[in-house]
């Protein structure tokens, strides 16, 4: 019988329904590295979807066959040893089409509009004590007639291209950094950067795209562009970021993710009190109905793998 342990089930808000074989379930709200290999004494099945599975844990764990990553990143699995050992890997796709880019549009209008310097004017008074009807203390622009750079051109990035287009504006899209070749309607990643006035993130988190966007590619982009990350905190260099918006080098940013999550250690993001500066809690994935998808889907990876048909594997 089938023994499988869900070692965060608490990161998952929707009904997780049980397989349709024959199986001993257990899951945990949450599980410290500490705690991984002795929840998976006897596991052949572990479903994670932020704990990390290395190769200490994973050497101590020899009934294990098969890891169903309740995401899409898989940075949190050791790879390489799960290859060599027979450990079967798979993640969930092409769940978050919507609340992504939704989430990444509702970062740049809000942005783009000054809407928390607003906000704070309303809070503070000054509509009541203004002359005229409205207030106009800080710029406004259209998303409209703009120019949106797109980093990352998968499912993701390709839904908030849509986005874009309908409402009017012109999209790039962005060839990979340091590519020797440019792609049929892709443009060079550096020309990106320059001839944007939002550049939105999409990329995985790997080796290549690692701080992908640093002091110099800051130095690039317009002095009023803004920066939208719904990908992964690590693309981006943080104290870069810091620094570009408290110089004024780009006019704003729009950040869901931090390179440590959650940053129990602090973050110099955390610390930014502007209003060109949005954080939000690594949720723009987290729509009910993405997330319900997400669980469904991370079900029919698990039945599809008993079935002798494994789907989605990412090795």
């Amino acid at each position: 019988m089938e023994r499988i342990v869900f070692l965060d089930r608490d990161t998952l808000k929707a009904n997780v329904r049980r397989p349709s074989f024959t199986h001993e379930w257990i899951e945990h709200d949450k599980t410290e590295s500490a705690e991984v290999a002795e929840r998976l004494k006897g596991a052949t099945i572990a479903i994670t979807n932020k704990v990390r599975l290395r190769e200490a844990d994973l050497k101590q764990l020899p009934s294990l066959r098969f890891i169903a990553v309740a995401a899409t990143g898989v940075d949190i699995i050791d790879l390489e040893y799960c290859k060599r050992q027979g450990i079967s890997v798979s993640n969930v796709r092409n769940y978050a089409g919507h609340t992504v880019p939704e989430h990444a549009l509702m970062l740049m209008l809000a942005l783009r509009r000054n809407l928390l310097s607003y906000r704070s004017d309303v809070q503070a008074g000054a509509w009541e004590r203004t002359h005229t009807f409205c207030l106009f203390h800080h710029p406004i622009h259209d998303l409209h007639g703009s120019t949106l750079g797109i980093v990352g051109y998968g499912v993701l990035g390709k839904a908030v291209g849509r986005l874009a287009l309908a409402l009017g504006m012109r999209v790039l899209v962005a060839e990979h950094k340091g590519a020797r070749k440019i792609r049929d309607g892709r443009v060079q990643f550096e020309e990106v950067l320059r001839a944007s006035d939002i550049v939105t993130l999409h990329s995985p988190l790997n080796d290549e795209t690692r701080n992908m966007i640093g002091a110099a590619e800051f130095e690039m982009m317009k002095r009023d562009a803004i920066l939208i990350n719904t990908a992964r905190g690590g693309l981006v260099d943080e104290r870069a970021l810091v620094e570009a918006l408290e110089r004024g080098k780009i006019g704003g940013a729009g950040f869901d993710v931090l390179t440590k999550e959650p940053p129990r250690e602090g973050n110099p993001l955390l610390e930014i009190n502007q209003p060109n500066f949005i954080l939000t809690p690594h949720n723009a994935w987290a729509s009910r109905e993405a997330m319900q998808t997400l669980a469904d889907q991370l079900i029919d990876n698990i039945e599809a793998f008993i079935r002798g048909e494994p789907k989605n594997l990412v090795k």
